[in-house]
């Protein structure tokens, strides 16, 4: 009921905001003799206040027109190139003249965690006359009709994948706080799958990927409670008029009203001050303030089941970091990631995601190179400012765009290319891969059906020519290339693996040996991965030519 109350206080405001308006024209009125006088001003001040406190806000729009690029100044539009249910990818496109250089995709994937992805508007400014920048409009859970179905976590990772193959692995995955646990979980399940389409790097900032270290109070509150507590008193259905009428959710009033209640003093402080500075006539304070609150008062609902589900594998049980994270019916193993580059970002006085929490994603990844392991931790900033404000831009955000252009123009191997890797590389990769070993394989190569011919790269920061491509020609390509992997996979490699160290790079974190073994007890019993067509059977690994064994004796005594 407590959705129902929340609208009805609203219903039963109105008559009083009414009120409020008129007596607000009525002493802002220049030929009004109180306007001048201090009572006049602090009347003005006190209703300008009740109004923004009793006010609906609706969603904010990102309103990035321009970006100097290069020390030009060119035009940004909004447009959308993927959309699902609950997400809508947007891509900023910039204006860019034909002869200008291709610069990285940069897919930032914006948190669901009551507001809106317009909160990263900092953050997408600060990326984009660097890079090529899309990032994740995640949908109000209450304007979303049930008919739809459901919105989990594991529809969130398939959303991600989705993407990454949308976009032909042509992508840089920025994940911004909460996103940090479904992207590296992602990230694995491709891995483990074989997918020959992956992103080229992932950067995790500020994210929960194991609550354990330095537990935080939202960690600690969560740990207090069970499971059913949640459902039973923040989840509850949508009411009329909206278009999700019955889903059930997590309201965004009730997130915000927790996030407030934590520094409370501090908001009050700023409402006090922004009444102050009406009163004084400090217009560019009062502006100051009204921008980042109508930002912060902006919230959505979140669906039951993603909510809660993200409370007991993350903050309840940590399954990622233990091992027993599920993806549907397949475990999501970390340790399987050996080929993309990863760098995470903290704050030195995050009181959301606590120091370690994001680093422990290089304990979870033994197998990965020492020299694709990057971390950063910056002084001074707490949850906000690992994403926003004047020392991301200055600190945060140059170590990003390095670290993006280190591994851009290099596949997920770490292999040199000589230029931007085209948007089918996994299908001329295996054409080539096929034509070089068809004399030793025709048998196997004459089952396999034609390879479509590999789309063109996209150019100047628009969207990749894969986009353009019906299901089918998608389906039958990977089809293609499971079939040639099949037939022509290659050997096992047996080679123990290397574990990063603190000495190969300045921001290597150290690694203890106990993760590193007990991934490489994982790796023994490879699991399939759901997810990546086509599916195929088991094959025995060719191994180089060995003196046979005698068989076990089995006779019985």
């Amino acid at each position: 009921m407590y959705y129902q109350f929340y609208e009805w206080n609203h219903a039963f405001l109105s008559p009083a905001r009414a009120i409020n308006d008129a007596i607000r024209l009525y002493y802002k009125n220049p030929l009004n003799p109180f306007a001048h006088t201090e009572m006049g001003r602090q009347i003005v001040a006190a209703g300008d206040v009740f109004e923004r406190l009793t006010r609906r806000y609706g969603k904010p729009e990102f309103g990035i027109e321009t970006v100097e690029v290069d020390g030009v100044t060119v035009d940004v539009e909004e447009e959308v190139v993927w959309e699902r249910p609950f997400c809508r990818l947007l891509h900023f496109k910039r204006d860019l003249p034909e002869s200008a250089p291709k610069q990285s995709n940069v897919v930032i994937v914006a948190p669901i965690s009551g507001h809106y992805a317009t909160l990263l508007r900092g953050t997408v400014q600060a990326l984009l006359p660097h890079h090529n920048v899309f990032i994740t409009d995640w949908a109000d859970a209450r304007m979303v009709p049930i008919a739809y179905g459901s919105f989990d976590l594991d529809d969130y990772i398939d959303y991600l994948i989705d993407i990454t193959q949308f976009m032909n692995g042509d992508l840089h995955m920025v994940a911004v706080c909460q996103p940090a646990v479904p992207v590296f979980a992602a990230t694995a399940l491709m891995e483990a799958g074989g997918s020959p389409v992956l992103p080229k790097s992932i950067t995790l900032m500020g994210g929960p990927i194991d609550t354990r270290e330095n537990p935080t109070e939202v960690n600690t509150y969560a740990a207090k409670h069970e499971l059913d507590w949640f459902r039973r008193n923040v989840v509850m259905p949508v009411p009329l008029p909206y278009p999700g009428f019955m889903r059930q959710v997590y309201p965004g009033f009730l997130q915000l009203t927790g996030f407030m209640t934590m520094n409370l003093d501090r908001h009050l402080s700023a409402h006090y001050d922004y009444f102050d500075h009406l009163v004084k006539g400090d217009g560019d304070s009062a502006e100051k303030h009204r921008e980042f609150y109508d930002e912060y008062l902006s919230v959505m609902d979140l669906t039951a089941e993603f909510y809660l589900q993200t409370v007991d594998v993350v903050f309840l049980r940590h399954a990622l970091p233990k091992g027993e994270m599920k993806h549907r019916d397949w475990t999501v193993d970390p340790s399987r990631i050996r080929r993309t580059p990863i760098f995470t970002v903290e704050g030195e006085k995050d009181d959301i995601s606590g120091i370690g929490q994001t680093k422990a994603a290089h304990r979870l990844t033994p197998h990965l190179p020492p020299e694709k392991h990057q971390h950063y931790m910056q002084l001074g900033v707490g949850h906000y400012g690992v994403f926003n404000g004047s020392r991301f831009r200055n600190e945060i955000a140059p170590r990003i765009t390095d670290f993006v252009n280190r591994w851009d123009y290099r596949d997920t191997r770490g292999e040199v290319e000589e230029g931007p890797l085209p948007a089918s590389t996994a299908s001329q990769a295996a054409a080539a891969a096929a034509e070089a070993m068809q004399a030793a394989a025709a048998s196997a190569m004459r089952a396999l059906p034609a390879a479509s011919q590999p789309h063109a790269p996209g150019t100047n920061g628009s969207v990749p020519a894969a986009a353009n491509s019906s299901e089918a020609s998608e389906t039958t390509e990977r089809k293609t290339i499971g079939m040639i992997e099949e037939a022509l996979g290659p050997d096992v490699d047996d080679t123990p693996p290397v574990r990063p160290t603190a000495s190969t790079t300045p921001d290597a974190p150290s690694l203890p040996h106990e993760a590193s073994d007990a991934a490489a007890e994982a790796e023994a019993d490879p699991t399939p991965d759901p997810i990546h067509a086509p599916a195929r059977k088991p094959r025995t690994p060719r191994r180089s030519p060995r003196t046979p064994k005698s068989p076990p004796n089995t006779t019985r005594h």
